[in-house]
C-alpha cells in the first residue's frame, strides 16, 4: 500500500491531521493499535479551550459541541474556608468549553467515515522504519496475522507516549526532559447532576481534589492520592466521604452523590521530546510531550500541534518546505509555556506534607484569587495562550 501521509494512532490529533489534510486535498491513512470501540470509549480529558474550539469550529466539526457542549466563563479556586471564582471572560476576554476528548473523538470518526477515509483498527507490531529518508514506511500485523507494509511520502506518530513512532527518533538525535510526581489522581466518573457549575479547584491539607463534569447528568471528580495507589483502596463511601471533606470543607455547599460508574487512577508526570521532527517522521500530541491534568492542557497541546503541522505537511508536499522546517521549533515554544503552567497550578494545588509547602501554597492561592494580575496569568494560560 502507498499513501502520501501515514498516521499512526486514531486518537483525537492523528484523526484531526487526517481530516485537516483530507481538506486540503492530501491522501492519508490512520493506524491504530486498539479496537475502535475501545477508542470510542476511553475517558480522558474534558476541557477545551478557545483556541482549540475555533480549530474544530474552522474544520466543520463543531456543530455538537455548541449544542452538547458548555461553555463556562471560569473556574472556582478554594481552601478550607475559602471559594473564588476566577472569572475568564471579564479577565482576558475568553471562556472554556467542557466536552469530553471522547464526545471529539466520536465526532472526528463520523466525519472521517463519512468522507470515506481508511482507518485501520486493532493491529500489533507496528514500526516506523527509514524516517529519516525520502522514503519512510510502517509495518505491522493485521488482525489476521498478516504482516502489512504502508509506504508514504511522510509519517506522522500520534501514537501516545508508549506508541513506537517516538522510539522511532534515534537517541543520539532526540533530547528529553521527565518530572515524576510523587503523587497521582484518583480519577471518578458517577452518573449524578454536577454540584457545581463551574470546576472547584480545591487546596485541603489531606490533598487536592477536583470536581469536573462530563454533561448535565454525569460529573467527573478527583482526588490526589499517593503515586501507585490502588482502587481497590477506595470504596464508593470513602470517595465520596472524601470529595465531601475536601471539596466542601468551610464553604456552604453541599456535594450531590449518585452511582460511580469508572475508577481509576492517573499518573503524574511531565515529560517534553525534542526535536518533534526527525527527517519525515513527525511527532504530535502525546508522542511528544506529556503533562499533568491540573492545567487542562494535554488535548489541548495536541489540537495544536496538529493545526500547526496540517498546513506545514500540505506545504511541503507541493515542494515549500518552509514550515514543516519550522515545525518542532513553534511547536515546542507552546509546550514549554503549557507544561511550565501544568507545573505551577500542580504544584500550587497539590500537598507535599512539607508545612512550609502548605503555607507557601496558600499565599499563591490568597494572591490569585485577590489579585487581578494574578488571576489574568492564570486565566490567559488557562484559556490558551500564542507561545513566546
Amino acid at each position: 500500500m502507498r499513501t502520501q501521509v501515514a498516521i499512526v494512532g486514531a486518537g483525537p490529533a492523528g484523526l484531526l491531521l487526517s481530516h485537516l489534510l483530507a481538506a486540503e486535498g492530501i491522501e492519508s491513512v490512520v493506524l491504530e493499535t486498539r479496537s475502535q470501540e475501545y477508542v470510542l470509549a476511553r475517558i480522558r480529558a474534558g476541557i477545551l479551550e478557545a483556541g482549540s474550539v475555533d480549530v474544530l469550529d474552522r474544520a466543520g466539526l463543531g456543530e455538537r459541541l455548541h449544542r452538547e457542549g458548555m461553555e463556562h466563563r471560569g473556574i472556582h479556586l478554594q481552601w478550607p474556608g475559602e471559594r473564588h471564582h476566577v472569572d475568564f471572560v471579564d479577565l482576558v476576554g475568553r471562556s472554556v468549553w467542557v466536552y469530553g476528548q471522547t464526545e471529539v473523538t466520536k465526532d472526528l470518526v463520523a466525519a472521517r467515515e463519512a468522507a470515506g477515509q481508511e482507518l485501520v483498527y486493532g493491529i500489533a507490531d507496528t514500526a516506523v522504519h527509514d524516517g529519516e529518508t525520502e522514503r519512510p514506511w510502517v509495518s505491522w500485523t493485521d488482525a489476521d496475522g498478516r504482516e502489512q507494509r504502508l509506504d508514504a511520502d511522510v509519517v506522522v506518530g500520534c501514537d501516545g507516549s508508549f506508541g513506537p513512532s517516538r522510539h522511532a527518533v534515534p537517541d543520539s538525535a532526540r533530547e528529553t526532559w521527565e518530572r515524576v510526581y510523587p503523587y497521582a489522581w484518583l480519577g471518578v466518573l458517577a452518573d449524578v447532576a454536577p454540584s457545581t457549575d463551574e470546576l472547584i479547584y480545591a487546596w485541603h491539607p489531606e490533598g487536592f481534589a477536583l470536581h469536573s463534569m462530563r454533561s448535565h447528568e454525569v460529573s467527573r471528580f478527583y482526588l490526589q492520592v499517593p503515586a501507585g495507589e490502588s482502587v481497590d483502596s477506595w470504596s464508593d463511601d470513602r470517595i465520596w466521604e472524601s470529595l465531601a471533606r475536601r471539596l466542601g470543607e468551610g464553604v456552604d455547599w453541599t456535594l450531590a452523590t449518585g452511582p460511580i460508574t469508572e475508577r481509576s487512577v492517573l499518573p503524574m508526570r511531565s515529560h517534553v521530546a525534542s526535536p518533534m521532527r526527525h527527517g519525515r517522521l513527525f511527532l504530535a500530541g502525546d508522542a511528544a510531550h506529556i503533562v499533568p491534568p491540573t492545567g487542562a492542557k494535554g488535548l489541548n497541546l495536541a489540537i495544536r500541534d496538529v493545526a500547526l503541522l496540517a498546513p506545514a505537511l500540505v506545504s511541503m508536499l507541493r515542494g515549500d518546505h518552509a514550515q514543516a522546517d519550522a515545525y518542532s521549533d513553534a511547536a515546542l515554544r507552546a509546550v514549554w509555556r503549557a507544561t511550565h503552567f501544568s507545573w505551577w497550578m500542580t504544584t500550587m494545588l497539590h500537598t507535599s506534607g512539607d508545612p512550609i509547602d502548605a503555607q507557601l501554597q496558600q499565599s499563591q492561592l490568597r494572591w490569585v484569587a485577590s489579585s487581578p494580575a494574578g488571576a489574568a496569568g492564570l486565566a490567559e494560560n488557562y484559556c490558551g495562550i500564542a507561545a513566546s
